[in-house]
């Protein structure tokens, strides 16, 4: 069996987590300093593998893969043999290597005269792209190069991100600014350095379904067999003895709530009705409460009776669309052959793909040799590059909802044929299987200084409207946050509860 993750990543966030969040993951068995010990991290540099940087004959002119002078978006420190390699291969202009490398190495202060609080002012009214043009003097090849990479992160890419969220994502060419440490005004929060936040991680081969069936396990436990966190990875669910009568949890499969009500007078009432198709039929359940952990903007359907503002509040939260497909492999040589693990491609359907992260947690065991089957995990954001970034995912929404699996598929062998076809890599022998996972509704919408002058400026966020609770129906979700992980999805939920039942709310709002 081979396990990847086509959902949520990993128990990662950019914010320090809670300790409503941890003591939840805690009590679910999962110990976070663990995650040393079940990653191999040295298996893919042990076969001398590196990040690479793929270049599509489309965009730049020829078919390129070569070393990346990036990692994960950061600078390398010094002009060593990636560097020396990327000028030397790379399908760019002369002119765009010299001025790749002033960008990377040099520290010429592109906003001189002006202190470091108004610096960072003016960089969060731009964006990473404007920057580089206006102000750094970049070419167009330049920006094709750096234009995906904060897909991953924002959805969108260096056209609608700000340039000093750019900066603290580590991304090139401010060195010379010096600015001061600790975030501007209007920095999203993935932008904003803890070290703290980095260091609690933990990464399952499914991602974080196995927290999700962690969690069922504790409602339902005669559904889920085992105990442990190791074991819930390859643990079969009795999806039978979900929904049985007399247990004190009882999960409902296939069952599309279409509205929720109060009965009888508003939100003075006692009591909640919901209405749920499930096998062309729709049924009603009553309860004393409710909460309705939704997508923000489909609630509003969901839930008509709520005030206009809240309607309107919730409605702001349009989901970045994202694309993460997986990709099983006969063997994963031709990797070993080119000399990279993966690779960052910008100008590709994919705009990422990679081995998957190498783990072994209780009976599951990653792949060790090259000859061996594996996953490859493939990442693609649909945007529409020189409009505001809510646009953008709206546009990219539909464009999923409109595209083929047979368009996908067409790509994903094309891609990794031209990728890695100098190391043997034949996709009709090579490709196993394939799973396109498309979440038109991924993330949750963080707020983002050039398109929402609340978050710049200051002032009442939409989400703090939209979880308003109303009557005896709250509501949670990481939208309720505008925070696209999973701690804030524990958050809101906690505060949920407690507003039905009279208890607190949750630590940490986006505002």
């Amino acid at each position: 069996m081979r396990l990847a993750h086509g959902g949520t990543f990993a128990i990662d966030s950019p914010s320090p987590y809670s300790a409503f969040a941890k003591g939840f993951i805690h009590d679910l068995g999962v110990d976070v300093s663990r995650w040393a010990t079940v990653n191999d991290r040295r298996l893919y540099a042990s076969r001398g593998l590196e990040r690479g940087v793929f270049f599509d004959k489309e965009t730049f002119g020829r078919d390129v893969l070569t070393a990346s002078p990036l990692t994960r978006g950061a600078v390398k420190a010094d002009r060593g043999d990636a560097w020396r390699r990327f000028a030397r291969e790379a399908p760019l202009s002369d002119k765009a290597k010299r001025n790749l490398e002033g960008i990377l190495f040099e520290t010429k202060d592109y906003l001189p005269g002006s202190s470091s609080a108004e610096k960072k002012a003016r960089l969060a009214r731009m964006s990473y792209a404007d920057y580089l043009t206006k102000l750094v003097g970049a070419s167009s090849e330049i920006v094709k190069l750096l234009q995906a990479m904060p897909h991953s992160l924002y959805g969108v890419g260096i056209d609608a991100v700000p340039a000093q969220d750019a900066w603290g994502l580590g991304f090139p060419g401010f060195a010379g600014l010096r600015l001061e440490p600790g975030p501007g005004p209007g920095m999203n929060h993935d932008a904003i350095r803890s070290e703290e936040a980095e260091r609690y991680f933990f990464h399952f081969p499914d991602g974080n379904a196995s927290l999700a069936r962690l969690m069922v396990r504790r409602l339902v436990p005669g559904a889920v067999p085992g105990s442990t966190a190791d074991d819930i990875v390859t643990a079969k669910v009795d999806y039978a003895r979900l929904d049985e009568p007399g247990s004190a949890a009882r999960l409902r499969l296939n069952s599309t709530v279409v509205r929720v009500r109060h009965v009888g007078a508003g939100p003075e009432s006692r009591e909640v009705e919901l209405t749920y198709a499930r096998e062309s039929r729709l049924r009603t359940v009553k309860a004393k409460a409710c909460i309705l952990a939704c997508w923000h903007t489909v609630i509003p359907h969901v839930c008509p009776e709520l005030p206009e503002a809240q309607r309107e509040a919730l409605a702001y939260a349009v989901k970045v669309p994202i694309v993460y497909t997986n990709v099983l492999l006969r063997n994963w040589t031709s990797f070993v052959k080119v000399g990279f693990s993966g690779a960052y491609a910008p100008g590709s359907y994919h705009t990422s793909f990679e081995l998957s992260i190498p783990v072994n947690l209780g009976s599951y065991h990653f792949p060790k040799e090259p000859t061996d089957p594996v996953t490859v995990h493939m990442g693609r954001t649909p945007c529409s590059p020189g409009h505001p970034a809510r646009d953008q995912h709206r546009a990219g929404r539909a464009e999923l909802l409109a595209t083929t699996f047979e368009t996908c598929e067409r790509n994903i062998r094309d891609q990794l044929a031209r990728s890695l076809g100098r190391g043997g890599f034949d996709p009709a022998r090579d490709i196993l299987a394939i799973t396109v996972n498309r979440w038109p509704h991924g993330y949750a919408y963080q707020y983002n200084s050039l398109f929402d002058p609340f978050w710049l400026e200051g002032g009442v966020t939409p989400c703090e409207v939209a979880r308003r609770p109303f009557g005896r129906i709250a509501i949670a979700n990481a939208d309720s946050g505008a925070y696209s992980y999973t701690d804030a999805a524990l958050d809101h939920a906690q505060r949920a509860v407690g507003e039905l039942l009279g208890g607190e709310t949750s630590p940490r709002t986006a505002s």
